[in-house]
């Protein structure tokens, strides 16, 4: 498997990801597509941190991260992820989280937020948004809200994802 950054012609094999990770059977195209195509046009939009995982060819996998801010400091919100619904839970979701991690560290970025299941991403270094003085921007959202800071004077206050996010 590579995980590298994505091309332009690798946008229909990343819709066709999102579009199965996120399918819920009703025949209904998931939120997820759109928002990408969304995000992708917003001022948000960092080239460079939207990643593919790619096995014999193929692409299997996606990551994005985008520009938020925590109070009036910059930050990322990632999101979505998905893989491949026949290639899940075989690490292709771990290794484009750990690229992406990895890239916006080396960037210089100091806080990445996400909202997902404290479980599976506490063991790539996130917590509670509480914990680092980062506020949800939907209090409801509780323990899924979550933060990795990669500096200690990361951005503290509430955190608010690029616009189309609010759109949903």
């Amino acid at each position: 498997m590579i995980v590298r950054r994505e091309r332009p012609e690798d946008l229909p094999a990343v819709r066709a990801v999102v579009a199965g990770a996120f399918d819920a059977g009703d025949g209904m195209i998931p939120v997820e597509v759109g928002l990408l195509d969304r995000l992708r046009e917003d001022v948000g939009w960092i080239p460079r941190l939207s990643l593919v995982a790619e096995q014999e060819g193929e692409v299997v996998g996606h990551v994005v991260a985008t520009r938020g801010r925590a109070g009036e400091r910059p930050a990322l919100g990632i999101g979505p992820v998905a893989v491949r619904p026949d290639r899940q839970g075989r690490g292709i979701g771990t290794a484009l989280m750990y690229t992406l991690l990895g890239a916006a560290e080396a960037c210089d970025e100091e806080l990445a937020v996400l909202l997902g299941e404290p479980a599976f991403y506490g063991r790539f270094g996130f917590g509670p948004g509480a914990d680092h003085g980062v506020t949800a921007p939907e209090p409801a959202w509780g323990p899924h809200f979550q933060v990795r800071a990669f500096t200690r004077d990361a951005p503290r206050g509430t955190f608010r994802y690029a616009a189309p996010f609010e759109e949903l």
